[in-house]
């Protein structure tokens, strides 16, 4: 996928969390930052395919996501 992740520790969950900005509310966690990864694009591909189903806009990647 061409969407951008962050991956960050989360000591209030005791995992790494992976997250997708470009998809609202689209997140996974895992044990380790690949552990989360791949849970992340599980999530993902389903949040795709749900908003397909639901006839909702999928947003396109837009790249490199600038932080200030």
């Amino acid at each position: 996928m061409k969407y951008t992740v962050i991956i960050y520790w989360s000591d209030e969950d005791s995992a790494f969390i992976a997250e997708m900005p470009e998809l609202a509310g689209c997140a996974a966690d895992g044990e380790s930052p690949q552990d989360a990864l791949r849970a992340l694009d599980t999530v993902a591909r389903e949040w795709i395919e749900t908003a397909r189903e639901l006839g909702r806009d999928i947003p396109e990647p837009k790249g490199r996501l600038q932080l200030a």
